[in-house]
């Protein structure tokens, strides 16, 4: 998520001071250390879309994760004072699921269960350009994935913000599992396979561009990311489902302050995330702190998917993969159930005798090695097509 985004680069910054010379001891109140993050883009179509609410933490706190907000009471109001709550998804994000009119002016509102409350400046809803094209190119380095699309007076900032999901196979695939009570090496059905698995990832980079750099307002093959030789999300079928969202002036001023921010890894002399004004303002006193920046608009959307075939050859180099190998020895049937009853050791292939027609033994390895549900899920996403 951009939040977790905006909350590590608050977090760096201050380290960063830590590794000077003398030793240096942060002067953070309380309530700096606990500043609102608001982040998210409203489509005003009517398609999903999340508001995520969480707070900065102090550098001396041993928890790993953000705090989200909970129990909160999020709306936008129109001019006209009509209300469209969003409701509460669970885990500090806020879904919003309603068509409005793009021709009113809207103000969020958030209500926290302590009774503080906040506000966005007014926001008009920018209508993103349909995508033109959503491509792929191999290069000496493997591939690169890139988008076209155009602008116009109107509508000339794009952020871009994409899901990846790809299926990957373990080095050794098995139809084979022990059963228990048989004591015996069974065929997997079909629900058990985990030959096959499909893995997802929302990307958090800043990809900002604006068409009034290109002629005609047409922004062409503007690089999104580059897949390298050997990455595993090229190994079987690959998707990416690249979102397009169109910028007020002052949204893009703070994307692009905060993507310095990133670039620049942390430098002491780049303005922290709660110097960087967002369109959020704390109601009872604007002078506190708020970390984010709210959109408004209907979004574009486009999806790719590369197979392997596309790409051959590609050889996939996984980490966690390192060292599989099938045990030097076949298990015969007198030591199933020694050998397969942990299930740190998973059959994988049949060992026949000449004419044979029922194993007398499997080759095996180590469940990492076979399982990729220990990575991903057997079970493929609604959206994929073969």
């Amino acid at each position: 998520m951009m939040s977790k985004k905006v909350i590590g680069i608050a977090c760096f910054l201050i380290i960063s001071l830590l590794g000077c010379r003398e030793e240096f001891e942060p002067k953070i109140s309380g309530s700096d250390s606990r500043i609102l993050v608001v982040e998210g883009y409203l489509d005003t179509d009517g398609v999903s879309s999340l508001l995520s609410l969480s707070y900065t933490q102090s550098l001396q706190s041993d928890i790993q994760d953000f705090p989200k907000v909970l129990g909160a009471t999020v709306y936008l109001e129109a001019s006209s004072g009509e209300r469209f709550y969003l409701s509460e998804a669970g885990g500090g994000d806020y879904r919003f699921e309603q068509d409005i009119s793009e021709e009113d002016t809207f103000v969020l509102k958030i209500f926290l269960p302590e009774g503080e409350s906040y506000s966005s400046r007014e926001l008009k809803p920018l209508n993103s350009t349909d995508i033109i094209e959503v491509d792929y190119e191999k290069n000496e380095d493997g591939v690169e994935i890139f988008i076209t699309t155009q602008g116009d007076e109107n509508t000339d900032d794009f952020l871009w913000t994409y899901e990846e999901t790809w299926a990957f196979k373990p080095p050794f695939p098995s139809n084979f599992k022990y059963d228990q009570e048989l004591k015996d090496v069974v065929e997997r059905t079909e629900s058990e396979k985990y030959d096959l698995c499909y893995r997802s990832e929302a990307n958090s980079a800043l990809i900002l561009q604006s068409s009034s750099n290109f002629e005609d307002q047409l922004v062409f093959r503007q690089p999104i990311l580059q897949i390298n030789h050997g990455d595993e999300r090229l190994s079987e079928r690959y998707s990416i489902l690249i979102t397009q969202k169109a910028l007020a002036p002052d949204a893009t001023e703070f994307w692009e302050n905060l993507r310095e921010n990133t670039d620049d890894l942390g430098t002491i002399f780049s303005p922290l995330p709660s110097q960087i004004q967002g369109n959020m303002v704390h109601d009872q006193n604007p002078e506190i702190p708020v970390i984010g920046q709210v959109g408004l608009g209907k979004v574009s959307q486009k999806r790719l998917f590369i197979d392997i075939l596309e790409v051959y050859p590609w050889q996939p180099e996984v980490d966690d993969y390192f060292g599989c190998s099938l045990g030097a020895d076949t298990v015969f049937v007198i030591n199933y159930e020694a050998e397969f009853r942990f299930g740190n050791k998973v059959p994988t292939y049949p060992i026949y005798t000449v004419n044979g027609l029922v194993p007398i033994g499997y080759l095996y390895s180590e469940e990492r090695c076979v399982d990729c549900t220990l990575r991903g899920s057997n079970v493929a996403p609604e959206f994929w097509e073969d």
